[in-house]
């Protein structure tokens, strides 16, 4: 069985708890104290040296990196409903997981932490780049959703969506949800889901 470390309040954590638990792969969740800083231990710079969760273990193997989790977990358990096999819809889905890792994720965490977590650390100058950022990035991915159900493009939410998804949950914790609708229609549909909506704290899991 597989063994995951992560935590509550790890939008990269959240992601692959929900595609775990919506495609039925039976795991223990292990949760790092990482108010504790026990992400920091020597014993668990042992699983993941960048000190970050989520880390998936499955035997003597160590996974790190959510977006190699969740495509690794697709391959190995043939979920081609999120992980498409028509070449553009898979294309769709990479661009747009790619696209949350690099430049929508920071974007949220930047706003999120120095809102919520940072106290005395706070940065106003990062909080604002947050915030531009995020002016910037949710009209993308709001276009994207006018005319599709699902980023990849199909009948099924993807592993994009997963991705992109536990990022707009994040949000709430700064009271900065997204007000397009089509991105609100998107988040909603996805909270449709038991395994999504359940990975989310309960101030997260609006519909």
């Amino acid at each position: 069985m597989y063994t995951l470390y992560t935590h509550p309040f790890s939008q990269h954590g959240r992601r692959v708890v929900a595609l775990m638990d919506m495609a039925d792969i039976p795991y223990e969740q292990r949760i790092v104290a990482l108010d504790e800083a026990e992400h920091l231990s020597p014993q668990f710079l042992k699983l993941n040296p960048n000190h970050q969760v989520p880390v998936l273990r499955d035997g003597d193997m160590m996974m790190w990196e959510s977006g190699a989790i969740l495509r690794w977990l697709c391959f190995r358990h043939r979920l081609d409903n999120f992980y498409p096999t028509d070449f553009v819809q898979r294309a769709a889905t990479d661009q747009w997981l790619d696209w949350t890792t690099a430049l929508f994720g920071p974007a949220v965490s930047s706003v999120v932490f120095n809102t919520v977590f940072a106290g005395d650390m706070k940065d106003e100058t990062a909080l604002a780049g947050g915030r531009k950022s995020l002016r910037e990035f949710l009209p993308i991915l709001a276009e994207r959703l006018e005319d599709n159900d699902w980023l990849s493009g199909g009948s099924h939410p993807s592993i994009a969506d997963l991705a992109a998804g536990t990022n707009i949950a994040h949000l709430a914790l700064a009271d900065a949800e997204p007000e397009q609708s089509s991105i609100r229609g998107w988040h909603a549909r996805l909270c449709g889901f038991d395994g999504f909506r359940k990975c989310l704290p309960p101030q997260m899991a609006h519909a």
